[in-house]
């Protein structure tokens, strides 16, 4: 058992994933851990459940879902902070939706595990004792929302899942953690970079659409035109290197900036902006196209920051405004 003995309120809600789970009798790791029992080592000031599922099974209502029981918790003044529990497949999305939304100074923590709660070496009492302490300091005031695994803080707008099985699962690839948890002791190191969001009454049910589109050796497109097909309405590149594209990819961004519908430049690379810096059908091509380039965001943030975007702001032009400063 883990006793985080603090004066301070923190709220733990709580919505499935790994930390979570146990071994099914049928077979394959489920969901099945209540948020109560959950949360009973950490001396919560209260638990909540929000939901009880994997995070590859949410759709964009399901964030909003838990973007709306955060700013529910952080309603009661007496609330020094708010801890999620999430699966940690889809974890960087929707702690980057509840940053895009978090006009409160009080942190945001969100914290999960790779090995399940029956597993002995489990990694998730651990790390949800961690995130108690991150969003009972002071110091993580300011900060928004935040993903604490393995020891280490991470702002939710850089933070992705960079490991598929160890339990230092996320990094901030060009930022680094913004601070660490050594036992009892919380450091904060660095500031986060936070620029004007949205209400999230303004998002709705998220429901743009907005698909990602890798770029790879030959793309020809296509996966361009089926997306403008199904009734996308705004469109990311996964491209390569600094972004650019292959000679399909560019005309069918040609076809899409053309009808109106919004591209936003991303870099498969693990590291770096995405940067419009090679002609000769590269992403210069791509920027005098009309595609706009998303910087330090890797393709799933800037998907959600365009699907919020055009929810708020159906106009196409408004919406890229909008957006323009989460891109530097």
């Amino acid at each position: 058992m883990i006793d985080v003995v603090t004066d301070a309120r923190v709220s733990v809600l709580t919505t499935g994933g790994t930390i979570a789970s146990r071994p099914a009798p049928e077979g394959g790791v489920r969901v099945a851990v209540p948020g109560g029992e959950l949360a009973a080592s950490v001396g919560a000031a209260r638990v909540r459940e929000v939901m009880l599922a994997h995070s590859f099974n949410l759709a964009p209502a399901d964030a909003v879902r838990i973007a709306s029981a955060v700013l529910a918790e952080l309603a009661d003044p007496a609330v020094d902070g708010v801890v999620v529990t999430h699966g940690t497949d889809t974890m960087e999305e929707t702690a980057y939706l509840v940053d895009l939304v978090l006009d409160d100074d009080r942190p945001v923590v969100f914290t999960g595990a790779q090995r399940h709660a029956s597993a002995p070496d489990a990694d998730g009492p651990g790390n949800l004792a961690d995130a108690v302490r991150v969003a009972a300091t002071p110091q993580s005031r300011s900060l928004g929302s935040l993903i604490v695994m393995g020891g280490t803080i991470h702002a939710a707008r850089h933070a992705t899942k960079a490991h598929t099985l160890a339990p230092a699962a996320f990094a901030s690839p060009g930022h680094g953690p913004v601070g660490r948890v050594n036992g009892e002791e919380v450091e904060v190191t660095a500031p986060a970079h936070r620029p004007p969001g949205f209400a999230l009454e303004e998002l709705g049910g998220l429901e743009a659409r907005v698909d990602i589109v890798p770029v790879y050796l030959g793309a020809d497109g296509v996966q361009i035109a089926a997306c403008r097909a199904a009734g996308a309405q705004g469109l990311v590149l996964q491209a390569l290197g600094a972004g650019n594209p292959t000679p399909g990819v560019l005309r069918e961004v040609r076809v899409c900036t053309a009808e109106g519908i919004p591209v936003l430049v991303a870099s498969r690379c693990f590291d770096g902006p995405s940067a419009p810096v090679y002609g000769a059908g590269g992403g210069a091509d791509l920027a005098e196209a009309g595609a706009v380039f998303a910087g330090p965001l890797r393709a799933p943030k800037a998907r959600l920051l365009l699907a919020a975007a055009l929810s708020a702001e159906p106009d196409a032009a408004a919406a890229l405004r909008r957006i323009a400063p989460h891109l530097r």
